[in-house]
């Protein structure tokens, strides 16, 4: 099974993207994308910022659920209070594992963003940002 994570900042720009592997059921935690779905990937969850944006003003939760599907992937969303997207394109519906690692993922965005390295819409490169992503993915996904 495989994931593709984004975080959109907000000018709709990409500040964070990942794809990787589930650690689940004998997973090695390597993406299964095909050649074509790992370039679709980043089209499909741009695509879905229209309809995040349209449900963020009639909802006052965080977590949006599986806002969209496209073939057989899910996307799912979590609105920050700063107006930043957790996008997560998946294959498999597990509402209640994905709202937990987007509440670690939130947590770990915010102390990034109190470094004074880095400002709100800026792409994170962090060595140490992307290591404890991965180790969310492994623990929740």
């Amino acid at each position: 099974m495989s994931f593709y994570l984004a975080i959109i900042g907000t000018k709709d720009n990409a500040v964070y993207d990942l794809e990787f592997g589930t650690y689940r059921q004998g997973g090695d935690g390597k993406p299964k994308f095909s050649a074509d779905m790992k370039q679709l990937c980043p089209f499909i969850v741009h695509s879905s910022l229209d309809i995040v944006e349209e449900m963020q003003w009639n909802t006052n939760v965080m977590h949006l659920k599986v806002i969209d599907k496209f073939y057989n992937y899910l996307i799912s969303s979590y609105m920050t209070a700063g107006n930043i997207k957790f996008l997560l394109l998946h294959e498999t519906r597990a509402d209640d594992v994905i709202r937990q690692f987007f509440v670690d993922l939130y947590d770990l965005y915010v102390k990034t963003l109190m470094s004074p390295f880095y400002s709100v819409d800026q792409p994170i490169t962090s060595a140490v940002f992307d290591q404890r992503v991965k180790m969310l993915a492994k623990k929740y996904l």
